[in-house]
């Protein structure tokens, strides 16, 4: 929630725009034989995304205490898919 109001005023003062909270991103899509999921979808859920104001670089932040192995994984999957580096604070 803090991390949510500091974003929310660099929105106001013009530094970001676009913040968005809990933006789902598809990983691996479910997979289906004849039809049928046989694997559901891996997906990760950031906390934020944004843009840079000045620049236009897209931000994915994630505030996590603790880095998970699947949280690990899913990080490197974000980089390879979407070429994006998770901010993690």
């Amino acid at each position: 929630a803090k991390r949510y109001c500091e974003l929310k005023l660099l929105e106001r003062a013009g530094e970001i725009k676009n913040l968005e909270r809990q933006v789902k991103f598809v990983l691996i899509p479910s997979q289906r034989i004849d039809g049928k999921v046989v694997e559901r979808e891996c997906s990760y859920i950031a906390d934020f995304k944004y843009q840079d104001a000045h620049t236009g670089e897209l931000i994915v932040e994630d505030t996590k205490g603790v880095r998970t192995k699947d949280y690990i994984i899913k990080r490197k999957l974000m980089l390879s898919v979407y070429k994006i580096k998770i901010s993690e604070i």
